[in-house]
């Protein structure tokens, strides 16, 4: 495994990052797909033998299962002070007007719940996981940062939002001598790349590490278009990210495969993993085959010729996901 610092942090970081929303109780929120505390183990476990140090979970991911799976998982196979430990606030975690956003209330609620949850004094990475429009951005700076003061995250990041607000809030955390953002998680792949126009070079020029979420197209990157999984079956909100003319990218990257005699997930991993403005892909596994060839693609190489021709299908659209 190789390691990289997250933007201009001295963080060192895998070069992928294990996404745990695939780990859950599936008797609580709405995520029937999730895999059992059982089934899950041997994956973390496996994440941590093969040197993925960076885990990355969030407090609404099955109402907060995913980081009492991870941090007993962690307890077990890990030593905390080695691993990079990532999850994120903005979801509604509780009935109420206060029960979710990035107020100051809300913010220092669920930090708390989170550590408790996930069995930790502190994480190393707090990000926000949406941007919110009812509360003032310097009233959620201003609580993430006396959170890091305080001791109970070493780092902050954010997540999909617009340029302008990513632009906005670290002016304004800069502005106040506040803690800054060091990463963006933002949306990214071969099948939705408005991220290139605007945010990526953002992040080039501020020292922003990029830690892109769904680098596989929530799968759709490695199987068949019209192939169905028990995740894609109830996904109502990846319905919304793909089109149908996509299809055409998705068989490029099947070709490129057959060709190199490797799993479609690696050809569409190292073309995400070739942008240098990337620190680590965010890979949820299903199966422990999945980290295998997560860990595959830092090591291949794509050719120009074959960049062109994944590249080639894709037309401009909305950014979505947030």
């Amino acid at each position: 495994m190789k390691y990289v610092s997250l933007g201009r942090t001295g963080l060192k970081v895998s070069r992928v990052c294990l996404g745990c929303m695939t780990f859950g109780d599936s008797a609580r929120g709405n995520h029937t797909w999730t895999l059992s505390e059982e089934e899950s183990r041997p994956i973390i476990q496996r994440a941590l033998e093969l040197g993925i140090n960076f885990l990355d979970t969030a407090n609404v991911y099955s109402d907060g299962s995913s980081e009492e799976i991870v941090g007993r998982a962690l307890h077990d196979f890990g030593q905390r002070e080695q691993v990079v430990l990532a999850t994120k606030v903005h979801g509604k975690m509780r009935p109420g007007p206060n029960g979710g956003g990035l107020s100051r209330k809300s913010i220092m609620t669920e930090i708390d719940a989170s550590l408790r949850r996930l069995g930790t004094d502190y994480v190393d990475l707090y990000q926000i996981h949406r941007w919110d429009r009812t509360t003032p951005i310097e009233e959620t700076l201003e609580a993430l940062h006396d959170i890091v003061k305080a001791g109970k995250a070493r780092y902050i990041g954010a997540s999909s939002m617009w340029v302008w607000q990513f632009a906005k809030a670290l002016y304004t955390a800069d502005a106040h001598g506040w803690t800054r953002f060091v990463s963006m998680q933002d949306h990214y792949n071969l099948l939705q790349r408005e991220e290139e126009r605007e945010m990526l070079s953002l992040c080039a020029d501020q020292g922003i590490g990029v830690i892109p979420w769904s680098p596989l197209a929530r799968g759709r990157l490695t199987r068949d278009w019209d192939e169905q999984t028990a995740r894609s079956e109830t996904d109502e909100f990846g319905e919304t990210l793909y089109r149908p003319e996509d299809r055409q990218i998705v068989e490029r990257v099947a070709e490129v495969a057959a060709e190199r005699g490797v799993p479609r997930a690696q050809i569409a991993l190292a073309w995400v993993l070739r942008n240098p403005v990337v620190t680590a892909p965010i890979v949820g596994a299903g199966k422990i085959s999945h980290l295998e060839d997560a860990v595959a693609a830092v090591e291949l190489r794509l050719g120009d010729d074959e960049v062109t021709r994944l590249e080639e299908p894709y037309t401009s659209r909305e950014p979505a996901g947030f």
